[in-house]
């Protein structure tokens, strides 16, 4: 017998940079995640390993697990101890979900896991699975204020999780997981066209009579699990877009219905070659997409945001306790720049200087609210691509946010960025480039203004030394004039007042007016 982790476990909370895993036992797959304690960001990801035995096949039917998905299960799990043994894992928390749960033979496959894997295997309800997928969405979201619905399809079940202000007011487990509702309704061979229609008036009575969901009208949805992060790549590679991180992408109902619609008409073989779609989930993804169609229909959702975490990141959470702080985005960017080796005090002084400048001259640009994180993102992080050479750092620093792993942006948001920031040096944005005009012509217009400001701001810190407290601006027929206000009095401000005005061709044709940089004495 094999020393089970338990054994083994240190009591407390783990220590700082100590290594934990995770390991989800589902219905259709099994993943592991093995992280870092971090102080700051609660995780840092180490490793994932995923396979998917498919445990729940034919459990619908014999009510019991199959042999042979047992055995592929163990193999997969015998794996994933080993890649915890050599990351150096100290903690490990391993759950199992509906498939174990419901099936008759369920205890004798914990016993097998501990006996032969020597994992302790444990079995979670309904509720503490839906508590899991919460704290993690919760971890990432601004979930504070509002409606919010969390929707976590598996194999075996949806779990469905709203809140009100950041308090859980529904929990509800139901019998619609992907695997489970293939296999009861969809047949290979058949018309699956008129099979997703019969199971989405199955779903859809499943889900009315699981609570009163005029309350939930219009709500924010969240998905979470391998659904919806294939449809977003899906979405993505519809649009054009190849995306390595899929986290806090939207996708419209509309699309849902679209995609939906015409992956019905492939074939399974067909739908392995589909862009985006993992070729493992080709079976089971009308399955899962017909119940999230039903459920954004019900609450009248316009849209859906998708999470790239769930349960094994809510288990790491537990192991951590209370002292998990919340995810930060800038707290993320600002770990990049020092990854970067970058010069976070010239970095930050840029941000103040470009939120100054956004809300002086917003109106007179265009620019949008929602505009306003992208610059501050750009901000942050336009000279990452220093740390490649210095000569064409702005293309580097282009290149290194497209890839960056850790930044919590949506696709289009992270190209937005990139862009803003390749163009804070040099001439600024340009026909000629074509990262720049493949874009739409209302984002190449967000370039050109967010990098308009983000050069003045690059500007007035041409001496990294931030020496400028605060600007203040005066817009007339002929010009725009920016005064900088030293933070010491009596301070020279020329190389600054110098470097910005340099740099104020793209503001001056946003504007067409004159852009004038001065000192506060002179202007």
């Amino acid at each position: 017998m094999r020393r089970t982790y338990l054994a083994a476990v240190p009591e407390g909370p783990p220590e700082p940079g100590e290594r934990l895993a995770a390991i989800d036992v589902g219905s259709n797959s099994i993943r592991l995640l093995v992280a870092e304690h971090d102080p700051q960001t609660g995780i840092k990801v180490v490793d994932e390993v995923k396979d998917q035995p498919r445990l729940a096949s034919g459990l619908a039917e014999s009510k019991r697990l199959d042999e042979f998905a047992m055995a592929r299960a163990i193999r997969t799990l015998a794996r994933m101890r080993e890649v915890a043994e050599r990351r150096g894992v100290r903690r490990l928390s391993a759950v199992a979900t509906s498939a174990v749960r419901e099936a008759l033979n369920g205890k004798a496959f914990v016993d097998r896991v501990r006996r032969e894997v020597g994992i302790p295997l444990r079995v979670i309800g309904a509720e503490t699975e839906a508590a899991l997928s919460w704290r993690s969405v919760a971890h990432h979201f601004p979930l504070g204020a509002g409606r919010a619905l969390v929707a976590d399809i598996g194999g075996g079940s949806l779990e469905l999780i709203g809140a009100v202000n950041g308090l859980v007011e529904l929990n509800q487990s139901l019998p619609l997981g992907a695997v489970r509702l293939t296999e009861q309704y969809l047949f290979e061979g058949k018309s699956r066209t008129r099979e997703v229609a019969t199971l989405r008036k199955k779903v859809r009575k499943q889900l009315k009579r699981a609570g009163r969901w005029r309350e939930w009208s219009n709500v924010t949805v969240i998905g979470s699990g391998g659904t919806f992060t294939n449809l977003a790549r899906m979405v993505l590679a519809r649009r054009g877009i190849t995306a390595e991180s899929v986290h806090g992408e939207v996708v419209k109902t509309a699309e849902v219905e679209q995609l939906l619609e015409w992956l019905c008409s492939l074939s399974v073989d067909r739908r392995r070659s589909v862009a985006g779609l993992n070729p493992q989930r080709a079976d089971i993804i009308l399955a899962g997409l017909a119940v999230t169609a039903e459920l954004l229909s019900l609450v009248e959702a316009r849209n859906l945001t998708v999470s790239a975490f769930g349960l094994r990141e809510g288990l790491l959470l537990d192991m951590i306790g209370e002292a998990a702080p919340k995810a930060d985005p800038l707290r993320a960017m600002r770990e990049f720049v020092d990854r970067c080796q970058g010069d976070r005090r010239h970095v930050e002084q840029v941000r103040v200087l470009g939120l100054i400048l956004f809300d002086r001259l917003a109106d007179a640009i265009g620019a949008d609210p929602s505009e306003r994180p992208l610059l501050e993102a750009a901000c942050l992080l336009h000279d990452v691509g220093q740390v490649v050479s210095y000569r064409k750092h702005h293309r580097h620093s282009f290149q290194l946010i497209l890839h960056a792993d850790r930044l919590s942006f949506t696709a289009r948001d992270r190209y937005l960025v990139a862009l803003i920031s390749r163009y804070h040096r040099r001439k600024g944005p340009s026909r000629k480039h074509e990262e720049f005009t493949r874009l739409p012509f209302e984002e190449r217009e967000i370039v050109r203004r967010m990098a308009g400001l983000l050069r003045i701001a690059d500007g007035l810190d041409r001496g990294h030394t931030s020496a400028v407290e605060r600007v203040t601006t005066r817009l007339t027929a002929e010009k725009l004039t920016i005064r900088a206000i030293p933070k010491q009095r009596g301070a020279d401000l020329s190389l600054e007042c110098w470097g910005a005005t340099r740099k104020g061709n793209v503001l001056a044709r946003l504007l067409h007016r004159e852009v004038v940089v001065l000192p506060a004495a002179l202007a």
